[in-house]
């Protein structure tokens, strides 16, 4: 079964008309998009866009074959002009399957916003999965056979993937490509490295594709460190990572502090964030989660993980650090470490960046910041990538 994308883009496309964003402005060439459509073997056609004729013959197709138009989404603006021809579009109630003349079968999935998605079985057997823009699955039972590919909103709603996930329909070997890409997301290399954190990638308009066919999934780090500045922009870095990954446990060091509401408010931010489905441990006992089977872990952060060891070991008493602390530390750190290289779960760890900026005036300061730098280090040396986040900017140190 061969799939060619007519468009990649959100339904109003990329770049927008008269939008001054830095997106819209870099969207040229193989990084403009029109509105997301597919053309499956020449016969099925999904959402009916402006141009639809010409972007196929661009593609090296035409659609004098296609025998079903489906709708997936509710299209605003102007009426599209049905080229000659072409059936007339509909679209297929929940649930219902619909067999055509060329052997595709056509089942509507249900999905929690307007619209429907669909699934098409070629006479082959294969399976793929399209959802319409800004949509996740409804409904689905765990114990689903994984399809062969999944065209979705990754960017837009990175949950739909990970519903998808935890029922099964997207294994280790699915093609997922992101499609109704607009504004909202970056775009160039930075879309492809957000895509590929998430299993998924994008391609330009045009692009066909072979369902079934073997494509490199792209390689998820499995153990990734996210660094940067205060309000850098690090947890939602390390956030995003996961954010199409199901059952997340998310690890906060920090715990609650009485009386802060500064703090608070903090927690509460990150909190509102997060998908509903994550769990959230309010722990610094690192190595017996890591040592544990289970979904992935997100770590927030190794800083206060390090002032909690160094409370501890008294290490802001010189007395009490000379007097057996350091030692006591440094087996703490190298326990966690240890952990780290032995862990068989997926895991993004957050920290600070603390030795750039000015020297702390006390010995305890700078005790802190000499630390933090080693086991930054340490841990860093474990993970397959590591990340500096500069302005909301992520740029990756080791991949």
């Amino acid at each position: 079964m061969d799939v060619t994308l007519l468009g990649t883009g959100a339904p109003a496309g990329l770049p927008l008309p008269d939008c001054p964003c830095a997106v819209c402005g870099s969207a040229r060439g193989a990084e403009a998009r029109a509105a997301t459509a597919l053309l499956v073997d020449g016969a099925l056609l999904l959402d009916l866009t402006p141009g639809a004729a010409l972007a196929a013959a661009r593609a090296g197709h035409s659609l004098a074959g296609v025998r079903q138009v489906l709708l997936t989404h509710p299209h605003d603006g102007p009426a599209v002009d049905l080229p000659a021809g072409l059936p007339a579009a509909g679209r297929v109630p929940d649930g219902r399957v619909l067999t055509l003349i060329s052997g595709h079968r056509v089942r509507a999935v249900p999905v929690d916003h307007p619209g429907t998605g669909y699934e098409v079985t070629s006479p082959e057997g294969e399976r793929l999965l399209y959802l319409p823009p800004l949509a996740a699955p409804a409904g689905l039972a765990e114990g689903s056979a994984p399809y062969e590919m999944v065209l979705a909103d990754v960017a837009g709603r990175p949950d739909g993937l990970a519903r998808l996930r935890a029922a099964g329909a997207v294994g280790a070997t699915t093609d997922v490509v992101a499609v109704h890409l607009g504004h909202e997301a970056p775009g160039g290399p930075e879309l492809a490295r957000r895509l590929a954190a998430s299993g998924a990638r994008a391609v330009p308009d045009g692009t066909t594709l072979a369902v079934g066919e073997y494509h490199a999934v792209p390689d998820v780090p499995r153990r990734t460190l996210v660094t940067g500045g205060a309000r850098s922009g690090k947890s939602l870095e390390a956030e995003r990572r996961l954010a199409a990954f199901p059952g997340v446990v998310y690890v906060a060091t920090g715990g609650m502090r009485d009386g802060d509401a500064e703090w608070a408010a903090r927690v509460g931010a990150h909190r509102e964030r997060r998908p509903g489905s994550w769990r959230t441990e309010e722990s610094c006992e690192l190595v017996p989660l890591l040592a544990a089977e289970g979904p992935p872990l997100l770590i927030d952060c190794l800083s206060l993980w390090l002032t909690d060891a160094m409370d501890r070991a008294g290490a802001w008493d010189d007395a009490r650090w000379a007097g057996g602390g350091e030692q006591e530390l440094r087996e703490r750190t190298a326990d966690l470490v240890a952990a780290v290289r032995a862990t068989e779960r997926t895991v993004v760890a957050v920290t600070n960046e603390v030795g750039s900026g000015v020297v702390p005036a006390t010995a305890s300061g700078r005790r802190f910041r000499d630390e933090l730098g080693r086991l930054n280090a340490a841990f860093a040396a474990e993970c397959e990538q590591v990340v500096l986040v500069v302005a909301g900017q992520a740029l990756v140190l080791r991949r």
